[in-house]
């Protein structure tokens, strides 16, 4: 089995080595980045199962990153930072990143938190069923289950997905938003409840009698397995 493999963008050298040493040990393949000017052209050419991204870079803003390579990929993101102040660790989820991680922080802490992050999106999105059946095909943008399959828009997919990932957390329509329309573009409420709609209808072909996204009255919409 081919190890994960994990990029490290990080400016700080001596930290990303001990980062790298720490994640070698514990089965990972790891590579690193300091500049910010190169990680979107590395992570579409390798491909990496994880990134780990500072904040603070020399070239281009971490946030900025996390907002483009969500326009193209759904690899996970655990973001490093040392400014706590919680407007940033906000501004960085609800831009895409999967998790965060505050500076300083232990080597052994951000293994763990790769681990915890790996086996939550893994089998939602590398082909492995979960419990409910349900098989994320990201390349094709179907969702496979024992009763059958379904093709889906790369919209409704990626909205799916981001339901999907993390089942039984509410997202806002706002949140919704931002995941799917990574340009910044101007939708209203009502676009996310239309795909909401379609989406939902599209999915009883591979669930029937069961509904998978839930509305939550006032606050948005959440994904519960079967």
């Amino acid at each position: 089995m081919t190890a994960s493999r994990i990029l490290i963008v990080e400016d700080e050298e001596k930290l990303a080595r001990l980062l790298a040493d720490y994640l070698v040990a514990a089965g990972y393949a790891a590579d690193s980045l300091g500049d910010g000017r190169e990680v979107v052209p590395w992570v579409k050419a390798q491909a990496p199962d994880l990134v780990i991204l500072d904040l603070m870079l020399p070239g281009r803003d971490g946030l900025e990153l996390c907002r483009e390579i969500r326009a193209f990929s759904t690899v996970p993101i655990i973001m490093a930072t040392a400014r706590a102040e919680e407007i940033d660790r906000l501004l960085g989820l609800e831009l895409g990143a999967d998790d965060y991680i505050c500076k300083p922080y232990s080597p052994r802490e951000v293994v763990a938190r790769v681990k915890a992050v790996l086996r939550r999106m893994q089998p939602a999105l590398a082909g492995a069923p979960l419990d409910d059946g349900l098989v994320l095909d990201e390349a094709g943008f179907r969702v496979r289950s024992p009763a059958g399959e379904v093709e889906l828009t790369a919209v409704e997919f990626h909205l799916f997905a981001t339901l999907y990932r993390e089942p039984g957390r509410i997202f806002s329509r706002g949140q919704l938003m931002d995941h799917i329309y990574t340009d910044q573009r101007i939708v209203s409420d009502r676009t996310i409840d239309s795909h909401i709609k379609k989406l939902r209808k599209k999915l009883a072909e591979v669930s029937p009698d069961v509904e998978l996204i839930h509305s939550v009255y006032g606050a948005g919409y959440r994904y519960e397995p079967v």
